[in-house]
């Protein structure tokens, strides 16, 4: 048997790295990792594409605005520096707009969860006609906005539908969106019942996930509905929760045409929430500078509730504790 030296096998199979190591080949510029990077950029191009320009450029529009008082009818823009700031912190409306904005997203945030979840859990029983009732109730998400509001501005006059259903049990009805608080309420069931279905289906969707093995050892536990409900179904749809608030009042700080169809903010401004006072000021009083300092306003209000809100996810949203 012949013996195969360090010379035999570098005639045969090249030379060799000094210690016997497999000679270095040096990787080129296109490698698999920056071909993967690459693929994942092209496929995020679109919607980066369309935050840049629908989102992080018109913020930084509407914040040079506010810097400058816009007159389209004069052709003037001129920079005010933070007087549109200051004239915002003397404006003798805009507490009452803010109160206003506060009561209505209160409320409409109340009333569209809880009725939310009540139906959830109403339509999880599994009993029969839940796919009827389910669609029933998701139905008016679909329906055109306008339309919507349209037909319940009918129904809400002093003549109108719902009257006329109080009066064939001897009730006289108000006119709802005549009267200060009426107006107000008016516009928040109008909000809740049209939405009020996608929080459902959340809320349903959420339901069906928890594990019916914790209810039925709870069960045997002796709890009853009530502390099963609290002390299980709470905390394990925490998360949809979560989610569900934050979508509900962003959207309450962001309601436009119900308000500009059923009451355009009055009567007075019992119903001036700050997104349609920002459109009287902007687009009525053609106040553009100060219109783009309202919406620097409202874009803050909406970052620290949801900051706000994400922040304190630790505290009671289940999965993560």
């Amino acid at each position: 048997m012949s013996v195969l030296t360090r010379d035999t096998v570098g005639r045969a199979g090249g030379r060799s790295a000094p210690g016997g190591a497999a000679p270095h080949r040096r990787r080129g510029w296109w490698t698999t990792r920056r071909r993967d990077q690459l693929a994942g950029l092209l496929f995020v191009a679109p919607q980066l594409a369309g935050s840049v320009l629908f989102v992080l450029i018109p913020l930084g529009l509407v914040f040079w605005y506010s810097l400058h008082e816009w007159n389209m009818l004069a052709g003037t823009f001129e920079f005010v520096g933070a007087g549109n700031y200051q004239a915002m912190a003397d404006d003798p409306n805009l507490p009452s707009v803010l109160r206003v904005t506060a009561l209505f997203s209160i409320g409409l945030v109340v009333f569209n969860l809880s009725l939310a979840l009540l139906l959830a859990v109403l339509l999880n029983q599994r009993l029969r006609g839940t796919v009827v009732f389910r669609t029933l109730f998701f139905s008016p998400v679909v329906v055109s906005l306008v339309a919507w509001t349209i037909v319940w501005g009918f129904l809400l006059q002093d003549n109108g539908g719902v009257n006329g259903a109080l009066g064939t049990v001897g009730m006289d009805g108000p006119n709802w969106l005549r009267g200060d608080w009426t107006a107000l309420l008016s516009v928040i069931v109008v909000q809740v019942v049209k939405n009020v279905g996608l929080n459902m289906v959340l809320f349903l969707a959420a339901l069906q996930g928890v594990p019916a093995e914790l209810y039925e050892a709870a069960r045997v536990e002796g709890a009853n509905a009530w502390t099963r409900f609290r002390r299980i179904t709470v905390p394990l749809i925490s998360p949809t929760i979560l989610l569900t608030s934050i979508i509900t009042v962003v959207g309450s700080l962001q309601v436009f045409a119900q308000i500009a169809v059923l009451t355009q903010g009055g009567p007075g401004t019992s119903t001036t929430v700050l997104v349609y006072y920002l459109y009287q000021r902007a687009f009525q009083f053609h106040q553009f500078g100060y219109g783009a300092t309202l919406s620097v306003l409202l874009f803050l209000i909406v970052l620290v509730l949801t900051v706000v809100q994400w922040r304190m996810r630790r505290k009671w949203v289940f999965h993560e504790q």
